[in-house]
């Protein structure tokens, strides 16, 4: 039976995910400036939400169980990923990595044989997702959010096509980090349990994955080519700086990569990132202003996911390790959407007795569904805090964000259950 505490986070995180859905409703509140604007507006952050609630949780703790109780509880918590997606946010965000990865689309664009306007759109919503498997997907979810908002999200309106090109972002960026065993947060937290390494990845799930993102960039390409090619999409201001010296990318490039093989050790990371915020000031004249707000925001979402995710193991643990392995499968997806995939996949590595296909129905599942919603997975918070101003009202739907990711998210679900080696 669970405890009382229990039942009541369980109550705090449904309370969160209807309060998640509803932000737009304290977006339109917030823009009549009325006397409590203010407090509609810190009720319209997303990346607020779930922080919140996770603080109303502790303060009950500290009330029934006493402030020692909600203290130990809190430091019982792991945050590295919390911390860490506010370290290489901050970093990958910097102008000497954006002009860096935009070099080597333009590069890959040219190549690809496709007009210019088409083959850049298609490498951002592909090639920048699927490199999360090697630079991280918070670091690739990043970077696309940036590509995607400078060239595309600027200009009022065209909010069909912003939606459409969320929901492939989230859902190629959920599923584009499973070519290795430590990029994505849901195969980063069985790894090591289920024994399993980058081979195995690549070959049981990357391939399909591959496939997937390439189809959907490719559609979302195809239907979208005539307002990328008329210019009715865009919208970026050319930059008449001076371009970054080498040496600046170099250090900023040696700074991410400390960073993503620090991602287990915070001190590590952390201390990276102090230095290169001072890098960064001292040649302030090579940057864009760093996403340090956006970054921490971010950083108290998953923070208080973490804290609310934390109790819900009574039911979740359960319910996974009744599941049949197809039923897992649409299972997880379901789950992974109202709560975040890496916590689903580390509460079902501790079910015991499970077979190979069942461990592979849990991750797939929870990788496909990874799109639909902003808390399924650790780096859409990220991409949302960049891209949110560019929505009506400054707020995305998160109605109108599950429909437009139930597309790709089928086409995920169509790859990840062809015919494997387990079956």
């Amino acid at each position: 039976m669970p405890s009382f505490i229990e039942v009541v986070a369980t109550a705090l995180f449904v309370i969160a995910i209807v309060h998640t859905f509803s932000v737009p409703v304290f977006a339109r509140l917030a823009n009549r400036n009325g006397p409590h604007a203010g407090l509609w507006h810190m009720l319209a952050e997303v990346e607020a939400v779930f922080g919140v609630w996770a603080f109303v949780l502790v303060i009950i703790m500290a009330l029934l169980a006493g402030t020692d109780s909600a203290v130990s509880y809190l430091d019982s918590r792991n945050f590295t990923e919390p911390a860490f997606v506010f370290a290489i946010m901050v970093v990958s965000a910097s102008r000497p990595i954006i002009e860096l990865v935009n070099a080597v689309v333009r590069v890959l664009a040219r190549i690809t044989p496709l007009r210019q306007e088409l083959a850049t759109f298609f490498i951002t919503l592909s090639i920048v997702p699927l490199a999360g498997s090697f630079i991280t997907e918070p670091a690739a979810m990043t970077l696309a959010a940036l590509m995607l908002r400078d060239a595309y999200f600027r200009r009022p309106g065209q909010a069909g096509f912003k939606y459409m090109t969320l929901g492939v972002l989230f859902v190629n960026v959920s599923i584009g980090g499973v070519l290795t065993a430590y990029a994505a947060p849901p195969v980063l937290m069985v790894a090591h349990t289920f024994g399993w390494d980058t081979a195995f990845m690549s070959t049981h799930f990357g391939w399909r994955a591959a496939v997937a993102v390439f189809i959907n960039a490719g559609v979302l390409t195809l239907v979208c080519r005539k307002y990328l090619l008329s210019g009715q999409i865009g919208g970026a201001e050319p930059d008449t700086r001076p371009r970054v010296p080498p040496i600046v990318i170099l250090i900023h490039l040696l700074c991410l990569s400390g960073i993503v093989l620090g991602a287990h050790h915070p001190v590590v990371f952390l201390a990276i990132l102090l230095m290169f915020i001072g890098y960064a000031h001292a040649y302030a004249r090579h940057q864009n202003p760093l996403l340090i707000r956006e970054g921490l925001m971010v950083g108290f979402f998953l923070a208080g996911l973490v804290v609310l995710g934390g109790m819900q193991k009574w039911w979740l643990q359960d319910l996974l390790g009744g599941l049949e392995p197809i039923v897992l499968y649409w299972g997880a997806t379901a789950l992974t959407a109202v709560t975040d995939n890496a916590a689903l996949t580390y509460l079902g590595s501790l079910v015991e007795g499970t077979s190979d296909l069942w461990r592979y129905m849990l991750v797939a599942g929870a990788v496909t569904g990874g799109g639909l919603t902003v808390i399924a997975n650790a780096p859409n918070p990220a991409g949302f805090s960049i891209l949110k101003n560019f929505f009506p009202d400054g707020a995305i739907s998160p109605m109108k964000l599950l429909l437009s990711a139930l597309l790709p998210t089928a086409v995920a679900a169509f790859m990840f259950l062809l015919p494997h080696s387990f079956s």
